[in-house]
């Protein structure tokens, strides 16, 4: 693992394309841009795990939003 130090508005390059800079840092949080064709694909580490657990965006749609905002903008099935 290559461990970088960066301040607010650094950067680093990854490849010729792939660009991750530091916008912001509050407490424990960092706030990072990252720059990438849209052919590369970018994904937190947890997003990557709840779709490799059945959890991700395709498992999710499958499943009915039982929300009450949800419920607003559903279209009436008794009609």
């Amino acid at each position: 693992m290559l461990v970088l130090t960066r301040k607010k508005e650094q950067s680093i390059i990854i490849g010729d394309e792939v660009e991750i800079m530091v916008l912001g840092v509050s407490g424990d949080k960092v706030r990072l841009g990252i720059t990438a064709p849209r052919e590369i694909e970018v994904f937190r580490k947890e997003v990557i795990a709840d779709r490799s657990n059945g959890n991700g965006p395709r498992a999710a749609e499958a499943q009915p939003d039982s929300s009450p905002r949800a419920a607003e903008t559903q279209p009436d099935s008794s009609a």
